[in-house]
């Protein structure tokens, strides 16, 4: 089946009812086979686009209500949610999550909200990060129209020539009459940037290296070329809260941003000819590590999908700050996940080195599955303060044959190193890379 398939059957089947019609005379409508409609319903056949638009036509019919599963962010959000130690006895693994869902997505839906009620975190259910990283997931992190809107504009501003910077600071003067003027810390205490629209300036802090200044000046330019774009993506999440809206408005405007400097089809073919190897496409492109990490996270065009990778951000401590899981689907938990024996925690005392490593993981599945994941530390220049973040990247290792920096490491599954649950809901008493005490009590609380 390919990429485009589509299976609509439950969909479809209450589209049907709610018009009190009988698969014959619906049928009979579509231009089709009762027989072959009795196949759409089980989803044993797809919803090609021809019997789509018949249906569009003929009913009452929104077709977003084919994507209703989005809403509790697909595959990798339901994923998310049966990984659960409370169910870990039941050995769900992916595809009976996938099966769950395409025959019954608004009972998945419900299983969903009831767990989210009902879940230990529920309290931080209206949290602003939370709800915006939920949004995300529902589009796989991959917002087509903006993604395109980018590479246009990065083609009208011809930033694969020359300085991106001054092309970058150029736009903002001519277009927006936008000087950019880069200040002492103590003089915007506390911000990384700000614009001043009284003195018409883009005021940067001093502790931003090139690639962060680059992508704040970026990040301007798609806050007011694309505003409305932006704005269209935010009011169709449908967010509760206006602090969630507000959050999940700077993670596409942070996308934005992304496109710009990494745009779409050049980006791709980049990471194809080179074998996605990390430095070259850091220097190409002239982006951090961090940002060229989050980028590759985004990857699934239709008809021009690159691979699937997931990213995070470490804290010092551990803690994870940021997971992004694109198309990986992979299912990490945000919180209360501890695996020393994951390059991850090394990578802080190799500042600055990539390290990589195979392990095996996936919570609430029969067989963990088998990744080829790649870390390395960053320095987080800020206005206040500086601080260490290990970003680690991470894509199934049957698809990292080919990856450049995957060359001298070893793919085979019985190699992997095992990081089963985490330590909080480990419980070995004989485990050769335990937390330190300290992070154990970090999980407890």
């Amino acid at each position: 089946m390919t990429e485009n398939s589509l299976l609509a059957g439950p969909s479809l089947r209450r589209l049907r009812k709610r018009e009190g019609l009988t698969q014959a005379a619906m049928a009979a409508s579509l231009g089709i086979s009762p027989s072959y409609l009795n196949l759409i319903e089980r989803n044993q056949r797809p919803l090609s686009a021809r019997v789509l638009v018949q249906v569009i036509e003929r009913f009452d019919f929104d077709p977003r209500s084919l994507r209703e599963d989005e809403a509790i962010g697909g595959v990798d959000g339901l994923a998310r949610r049966m990984a659960d130690k409370r169910f870990a006895d039941l050995g769900i693994d992916r595809e009976e999550v996938q099966e769950f869902l395409a025959a019954a997505p608004q009972a998945a839906a419900a299983f969903a909200r009831l767990y989210d009620k009902s879940h230990p975190d529920s309290e931080r259910a209206d949290d602003p990060a939370d709800l915006a990283r939920q949004a995300v997931e529902r589009w796989q992190n991959h917002f087509a129209d903006l993604d395109h809107a980018a590479e246009d504009l990065s083609d009208e501003l011809r930033l694969s020539r020359g300085d991106i910077s001054v092309a970058l600071i150029d736009r903002l003067r001519e277009k927006h009459r936008l000087t950019v003027r880069i200040l002492p810390s103590d003089v915007i205490p506390g911000l990384v940037h700000r614009l001043d629209l009284h003195a018409r300036q883009l005021q940067l802090s001093e502790m931003l290296g090139g690639a962060a200044r680059r992508f704040q000046l970026a990040r301007q330019i798609a806050s007011l070329e694309q505003r409305d774009a932006i704005e269209t993506v935010v009011e169709g999440a449908n967010l509760p809260t206006p602090e969630g809206r507000e959050r999940f408005r700077e993670n596409v405007t942070d996308y934005v941003a992304s496109a710009l400097l990494m745009p779409y089809s050049r980006f791709l073919r980049a990471c194809e000819q080179t074998g996605y190897d990390l430095a070259i496409l850091q220097r190409r492109f002239s982006v951090s590590f961090d940002q060229l990490a989050e980028r590759l996270t985004t990857l699934q065009r239709v008809g021009e999908r690159g691979l699937p990778f997931f990213s995070a951000r470490f804290g010092r401590t551990g803690r994870m700050v940021h997971f992004s899981a694109g198309a990986s689907g992979a299912a990490f938990p945000l919180e209360g996940a501890r695996w020393p024996a994951w390059a991850t925690y090394a990578a802080f005392e190799s500042r600055g080195t990539m390290l990589r490593q195979a392990v095996t993981f996936g919570e609430g599945e029969a067989i963990p599955r088998h990744w080829f994941t790649i870390a390395r530390t960053i320095e987080v220049d800020g206005a206040a303060c500086s601080a260490r973040r290990s970003i680690v990247l991470g894509l199934e290792a049957r698809f990292a044959g080919e990856l450049a920096d995957a060359r001298g490491v070893s793919l085979d599954p019985k190699d992997a190193v095992p990081l089963g649950v985490g330590c909080p809901r480990c419980g070995r008493a004989d485990c050769l890379t335990p937390a330190p005490p300290r992070l154990a009590a970090q999980n407890l609380r």
